[in-house]
């Protein structure tokens, strides 16, 4: 199974996270998106026309999107990932990898603009990463009203790893995470996980900041 990767995307390094985590090994093929632009070279073209990464291939399967490939590793290896099969968790599952390309338009446009100087209106990416951050953040404390410290069930699934990445990475785009407790707590539950890997900007060791907690009037 070979992976098209850049070691700096956080929509690579969910697809590296989840073969971790499930024990599937990959070949890691590395991609010069920044400066180089190989993304957009005709070799990467012919496999993916959108000049997106990362690319998935196993045998006669070619896979360009990363939530896609998240699904395909769990079924491959480990579908308890992919929840119980419940209606109710599996449209949980569908609503949280919907709502990760949000967290890739705009906690990823800030990062971008701000780390590749990438075009865009910071302000708004910003404003926009903000908003998402405080849905997640709801989201996240009505779980945990219902005893479940992630996202759409008491142990991890791809929702949580197709949301991490570009939340964890959110202060890279000028967003700080300070202000939300309960993002905090989960992303240090994630950090935690047995098969756990980095990457630049993400760290096993937690942050050396007291115990996020929620003052008594908060919400």
């Amino acid at each position: 199974m070979k992976l098209y990767d850049y070691i700096l995307s956080p929509s690579c390094y969910k697809v590296r996270l989840m073969a971790a985590l499930t024990s599937i090994p990959l070949e890691i093929r590395p991609v010069d998106f920044h400066p180089g632009g190989e993304h957009r070279g005709a070799e990467l073209l012919a496999l993916n026309p959108a000049g997106s990464i990362p690319i998935l291939e196993d045998g006669d399967l070619l896979l360009t999107e990363s939530s896609a490939m998240l699904v395909y590793l769990a079924m491959k290896s480990a579908p308890e990932w992919l929840g119980d099969g419940t209606a109710e968790q599996a449209s949980r599952l569908q609503q949280w990898l919907s709502f990760s390309h949000r967290l890739t338009a705009n906690l990823g446009g800030a990062r971008l603009h701000e780390m590749l100087l990438r075009p865009g209106d910071l302000a708004v990416l910003q404003a926009q990463g903000i908003a998402a951050l405080r849905e997640l953040e709801a989201g996240l404390v009505e779980q945990a009203l219902r005893g479940k410290p992630f996202l759409a069930s008491n142990r991890p699934t791809i929702a949580d790893i197709a949301c991490f990445p570009y939340v964890a990475l959110a202060p890279d785009g000028g967003v700080l995470l300070d202000p939300y407790p309960a993002i905090r707590h989960w992303s240090r539950a994630i950090r935690a996980l047995d098969g756990f890997i980095e990457m630049p900007g993400i760290h096993r060791l937690h942050e050396l900041k007291p115990d996020p907690s929620i003052k008594a009037g908060e919400e």
